[in-house]
């Protein structure tokens, strides 16, 4: 573990002082593992890791576990489609009036831009979602 934290402080130019001023962790603690006297914890791992921006899994062995990303199914599509149209009709047929902004309704080409974003935020909830609850289907 600590020959792997030696080359992510080194590959990002920071300091042990650094690294211990971020994260509390002590320059005794640091001594420690280096010498083999103790091993790390997973909550002073923890802080390594979201320091560095890497997980635990990283910081131990070098490598990541990689994780097969979900995958968006024809019906996660179908339901992407369903809820991006009822959200588009509500803006430009809402039951007060047409999605304005400043007073002024919003023109086709800023409607289709929102489209555009709106679309893209619903997928990566749905794959957010996958990841987190844990839904393979393919």
């Amino acid at each position: 573990m600590y020959e792997i934290y030696c080359k992510l402080r080194d590959s990002k130019g920071v300091k042990d002082s650094d690294v211990v001023k971020a994260t509390g962790i002590t320059k005794s603690t640091f001594s420690d593992w280096k010498s083999g006297r103790s091993k790390p914890k997973n909550d002073k791992l923890q802080k390594i890791a979201d320091y560095f921006g890497v997980t635990i899994d990283y910081l131990m062995t070098g490598t990541e576990d990689k994780k097969e990303a979900p995958v968006l199914t024809a019906r996660d599509e179908r339901d992407i489609a369903k809820d991006l149209n009822r959200i588009m009709e509500k803006l430009s047929a809402g039951e007060e009036g047409p999605a304005s902004y400043d007073g002024e309704e919003l023109d086709p080409e800023a409607a289709e831009l929102f489209r555009d974003e709106l679309d893209l935020a619903l997928r990566r909830l749905k794959i957010i979602n996958k990841e987190k609850y844990g839904r393979k289907k393919k």
